[in-house]
C-alpha cells in the first residue's frame, strides 16, 4: 500500500483561507472609510462649537452676536476662541443670520467637504442636518471658508 505524503496544504484549504482574508479585508476597509468621514464631521463639530462659544462670549461682552466677516468686530479665524479646525480650506461656513436680528439671534451652518453632515448652530443649540440647513456639498457650494 502506498503512503500519502501530506507536506503542504490542499488547494481547497488555501482557497478557504483566501476567502476568509478577503471577507475580513472588505469589512475592515468599509469601517476605515466610515471612520475617516466621522473624523471630518468631528472637526466640523469642533469648529461649530468654538464658533458657538465665541458668539456666547460676544453676547456677554458686547450684548450682540457677531456676523461672519473680515472686520475686527466680526467673526473670523482670528476671533478669540475660534478653533484652528475652522481655518482648514476644507471647512465651510454659511451665515444665515439677518443683520437686523444679529443682536438677539444667529444661525450658522458648518461642514467639512470631506465629511457627510452639515451642523447648524444658533443660541438655541447645535443641530446635525437640521431642516432648512445649507445642503451638504463636497465642493463647498453654498458656503465659504471662514475669513
Amino acid at each position: 500500500m502506498a503512503k500519502m505524503c501530506s507536506d503542504g496544504f490542499t488547494l481547497l484549504e488555501l482557497l478557504i483561507v483566501i476567502a476568509v482574508i478577503g471577507i475580513l479585508a472588505s469589512v475592515l476597509i468599509t469601517n476605515l472609510l466610515g471612520a475617516s468621514k466621522r473624523s471630518y464631521d468631528l472637526g466640523a463639530q469642533s469648529c461649530g462649537k468654538s464658533i458657538q462659544t465665541a458668539q456666547a462670549l460676544s453676547q456677554v461682552d458686547y450684548k450682540t452676536y457677531l456676523l461672519i466677516g473680515t472686520g475686527s468686530d466680526q467673526l473670523n479665524k482670528v476671533t478669540d476662541g475660534v478653533n484652528s479646525a475652522c481655518a482648514f480650506s476644507d471647512m465651510f461656513v454659511k451665515e444665515r443670520s439677518a443683520a437686523g436680528t444679529i443682536v438677539s439671534d444667529y444661525t450658522i451652518d458648518v461642514w467639512d467637504r470631506r465629511g457627510s453632515h452639515v451642523f447648524t448652530l444658533s443660541p438655541a443649540g447645535f443641530f446635525k442636518d437640521a431642516p432648512g440647513a445649507t445642503a451638504f456639498s463636497n465642493t463647498g457650494a453654498g458656503g465659504s471658508n471662514l475669513p
